[in-house]
């Protein structure tokens, strides 16, 4: 593992040099762990992006249950949090817990089922399946897919409920102008170029709705030679901290009862020339025996504490 200062270098040189790697992040930047792609052992990481999973494979009849904390205990750190944005430090929080869950399936066997836009296993330490892209750099132009507001598929009018949803746009608004800002400090000619559209996640249990938005920009001409400097700046990713950045994350640090880790890190691939990354959320790590489902979601002043606490929950699924 490398520090944040020698990533960011490493990156640089790598990129300047075209040549291929894979890496991931946690939360802060602080740990990155970067290979090119010939050097990669298979054994200790496998990665995988923009696939559909495995073709005409039906998932083995399989055991999964989820304990999550009770609603007692959720109320503590939502009420901090909660009481923080109404003093005015913070309009957007993202607050996570961890999950213990029992399953019958591997780390491995979790990564092999997995429909997922970016999939990454790591020793037998943490398995990724994420939906929600970071940033995508092609052609000299900067692409991100912020990813806020989840609803159920089955219930009645779900997308228009989600879409029209006041507390869900709020959310949705403030993340987008973060992610708009962030953008700024490395590209020009940065726009909203979609806003606000649907996608459809198949979980275990069930289908959720989830809203993204697009937010496009230039690149400068020299870019494959800062690609650690670029993307460095950016961390942590706004959708999974929250707005304010900076006050935001003091927030989170005491909100939350443990260490995120690499949950909520970034992971990508340079292929040589486009670089294209995903925040590592929708995160399962093992701890000696126990395994523990890490999820999430956005705090604002307008959040009702029943329906966040079910968020949480429902975030916890396998995509198979």
């Amino acid at each position: 593992m490398l520090d944040r200062e020698k990533a960011i270098e490493r990156m640089n040189e790598l990129g300047a040099r075209r040549i291929p790697f894979f890496f991931f992040t946690d939360f802060m930047g602080s740990r990155c762990l970067i290979q090119p792609l010939g050097e990669i052992n298979p054994s200790e990481l496998r990665f995988a992006l923009n696939q559909s999973g495995p073709k005409n494979q039906t998932a083995p009849s399989f055991h999964f249950k989820k304990h999550p904390l009770t609603e007692e205990q959720f109320h503590g750190p939502f009420r901090y949090v909660v009481d923080q944005i109404n003093y005015g430090n913070s309009y957007l929080v993202n607050l996570t817990f961890r999950t213990p869950i029992e399953t019958n399936l591997s780390l491995a066997d979790i990564y092999e089922l997995s429909q997922a836009r970016y999939k990454l296993l790591y020793k037998d330490q943490f398995v990724v399946f994420s939906p929600e892209t970071f940033v995508k750099m092609v052609d000299g132009h900067i692409y991100s897919y912020p990813m806020k507001g989840t609803i159920d598929a089955s219930v009645a009018d779900a997308e228009t409920q989600i879409l029209n949803d006041p507390k869900e746009t709020a959310e949705h608004v403030t993340i987008v102008d973060l992610i708009r800002n962030d953008l700024s400090q490395i590209a020009s000619e940065v726009s909203v170029s979609r806003f606000r559209f649907i996608t459809e996640v198949k979980t275990h249990e069930k289908k959720l709705l989830q809203v993204s938005s697009e937010i496009t920009g230039k690149l400068p001409a020299n870019y494959h030679q800062s690609l650690g400097s670029m993307l460095f700046r950016l961390l942590p990713a706004g959708s999974i901290s929250g707005a304010p950045k900076k006050e935001t994350i003091h927030i989170i640090k005491t909100a939350e009862t443990y260490n995120r880790g690499f949950y909520t890190g970034v992971c990508g691939l340079f292929d040589g020339q486009d670089l294209d990354t995903g925040v590592m959320i929708r995160f399962i790590e093992k701890e000696g025996d126990q395994l523990y489902y890490k999820s999430g979601g956005g705090i604002t002043s307008f959040s009702d504490e029943a329906r966040e606490y079910q968020e949480i929950i429902d975030k916890i699924y396998l995509p198979f």
